[in-house]
């Protein structure tokens, strides 16, 4: 709307409501000592409402004493923590922001944990009454309602229970639909003031946080909801989802990273089980052009917190992938977002809500993201036990995926000593080693886990590859990881004696710790397993085996595999061997050796069919092999 007529509008408003419109020293008159003051969320703050209070107050030092400040996140400055207004104010704040950290932490400020969906009902039922909402809003519309923006969240409620409405009306604010409309007749009264709305960037170029996105993208399925968190890893996430079909979004927070998958036509909520067809968040965190994506955008709803967080709403999505990062986890898979020790950090927030929905929704999946590491590598985010006096915000029941820029692992129904090595293998590599010992100590471990510590024992990535059978059937080949042992428990276990004798020259059937420990902790440097895995559901299933170890006095290797058999016949072997060769090649090997039985044609034929250089000996039953490659 044109200035002009902006000003037309203001005019009939003072007009029609001059009981509104007072000088500042008269409406902050009606704030007493010990109010509850209540200032919008976030970006939604009314930065001038909010300087112009202080500023009262300053002048007037002896106008107000004890008032609590409350609000779920300060993102803009926040002048009443200042230890010069003491006897002021006192902040209460439900989720730690970056301005109020400090005054916490120093025990000039306040810090009430909860679950973000409960506050409305803390103000509806008067365990924390509000006395003064400070808000900022839009311009009424032709119905006479204004609309609290990009921050409907707890402030809807706030505003509802509030004694004293004082509110900045801000042309600036977009009008979005949803929970965020107020008629005019609740606002006691009005200071109108332009200004660009606070905005929140994410932080850009973090190789690490790609490395993790790109990871966490692929577990997102096509027609997923998906709520997202805030920060560079989540922000990372939303770029990997572009070529997505059919997704949904009921979040918490939208972010520029959302609003750009909506525009690209990935997220279209087509296959929501509720509210289908329209994004539903309770705020924004985000740039000029993000509030003007959502002005008046129909495909687009503001609920209040108690509905978006909600649980058991949550819980109706079918396919609701909630996704969150998390400042440090432990190997028994519990993690705090909110505090370092005992130093609070941020809060619960609507973490909790997400993952416990998500955790009930059919099909439901959660995912904690985080970097390995913090203070430029000298810390590991993953620890043995989390600190003493650290808040749990997730226990070990919340979470199904962790993922960091070294992989992804999977806790979902896993023990302790599974979910141990699992998050083991995705830590940093220079804290492996020390995790090992601890997990050891305390007894989440076998006693006996061996490891392989420095380069010898690095994961070799790069070694991954997808490959199809030639009856259709596709694979991943990777080499083998030391937490794999339980897999390939299973995987050995599966096979028929037949099998075992073949691939081991002995009836022994057993696969104890030990012996499995020599098939899943190796030095990559003199022995190279290759695990054919297919997908099911959320777990990978070994259905082929392949290795190959040095023979140094020849630079040659000793080579085997064996294949499950209910997949015999479907060019899994043939795969293993060629992807072996190749690999063998390219470290300059000269050949390969085998024992093979006698009966056991269809081995002695997959190794002829390579056109290898072949030399047979048989001794007792078994064809001794050399192999040279062309």
């Amino acid at each position: 709307m044109p200035n002009s007529d902006r000003q037309e509008q203001l005019a009939q408003l003072r007009s029609q409501y001059p009981e509104k419109f007072a000088s500042y020293s008269e409406i902050f008159s009606h704030i007493h000592r010990g109010d509850r003051l209540f200032i919008s969320t976030a970006c939604g703050e009314p930065q001038y409402l909010v300087q112009e209070l202080v500023n009262y107050v300053q002048a007037h030092p002896k106008s107000l004493f004890d008032a609590e400040v409350l609000q779920v996140w300060t993102l803009g400055l926040a002048p009443y923590t200042d230890s010069k207004f003491a006897k002021n104010f006192r902040h209460n704040s439900f989720f730690i922001g970056h301005h109020t950290r400090s005054a916490v932490n120093e025990g000039l400020a306040d810090y009430t944990p909860i679950f973000l969906s409960q506050v409305p009902g803390l103000f509806e039922q008067g365990f924390v009454p509000i006395d003064v909402a400070l808000i900022q809003t839009s311009y009424p519309d032709d119905h006479g309602y204004v609309n609290l923006g990009v921050s409907v969240d707890i402030v809807k409620a706030a505003v509802e229970q509030a004694c004293l409405v004082i509110a900045q009306m801000n042309s600036q604010v977009p009008r979005i639909h949803g929970d965020g409309f107020i008629a005019l007749e609740k606002l006691d009264y009005i200071i109108a003031h332009d200004e660009p709305l606070l905005e929140y960037q994410m932080e850009r170029d973090n190789i690490l946080a790609s490395r993790i996105g790109k990871y966490v993208a692929s577990l997102i399925q096509d027609g997923d909801t998906i709520q997202v968190g805030y920060g560079s890893i989540p922000d990372a996430v939303l770029s990997y989802l572009g070529n997505k079909k059919n997704l949904g979004v009921h979040t918490e927070l939208i972010s520029d990273g959302l609003v750009q998958l909506l525009k690209s036509g990935a997220v279209n909520n087509s296959q929501k089980t509720r509210n289908r067809g329209k994004v539903v968040a309770t705020f924004c965190m985000g740039s000029r052009s993000t509030y003007d994506y959502l002005n008046d955008n129909p495909a687009v709803e503001f609920r209040t917190v108690d509905y978006t967080n909600n649980p058991i709403i949550i819980a109706h999505h079918d396919n609701m992938v909630a996704i969150n990062s998390a400042l440090e986890i432990d190997l028994t898979g519990q993690s705090t977002a909110e505090s370092l020790g005992s130093n609070f950090y941020s809060g619960i927030g609507g973490q909790a809500d997400f993952m416990r929905g998500a955790v009930m929704a059919n099909g439901g999946r959660t995912i904690l993201a985080l970097e390995s590491t913090a203070e430029n590598e000298t810390i590991s985010r993953i620890v043995p036990f989390l600190r003493e006096g650290v808040g749990i915000t997730l226990n070990r029941g919340d979470i199904h995926y962790v993922v960091t820029e070294y992989g992804i692992a999977y806790l979902h129904g896993k023990n302790i000593r599974e979910r141990a090595m699992q998050l083991t293998a995705i830590a940093h590599p220079k804290f492996r080693p020390w995790l090992i010992e601890q997990a050891k100590k305390n007894h989440l471990i076998y006693a006996d886990q061996a490891f392989i510590a420095g380069q010898h024992g690095e994961y070799p990535e790069k070694l991954e590859t997808y490959r199809t059978t030639r009856t259709g059937l596709e694979l991943l080949l990777r080499p083998v990881k030391f937490n794999d042992e339980p897999n390939l428990k299973n995987f050995f276990y599966s096979l028929s004696d037949e099998s075992l004798v073949r691939r081991f020259m002995s009836v022994r059937t057993d696969m104890s710790h030990q012996r499995l420990q020599q098939f899943s902790v190796i030095n990559y440097n003199e022995e190279i397993i290759i695990l054919a895995i297919i997908k099911q559901q959320h777990q990978e299933a070994i259905v082929g085996v392949g290795q190959y170890a040095l023979n140094e006095d020849s630079h040659t290797a000793d080579v085997a595999f064996v294949v499950r058999d209910d997949y015999h016949n479907q060019g899994i072997g043939a795969l293993l061997l060629n992807y072996l060769t190749q690999l063998a090649k390219k470290q300059g090997l000269l050949g390969f050796t085998a024992d093979v039985l006698l009966e056991n044609r269809a081995m002695l034929h997959l190794f002829e069919k390579m056109n290898f250089r072949m030399e047979r000996r048989m001794s007792e039953g078994v064809y001794e092999l050399k192999m040279f490659f062309s």
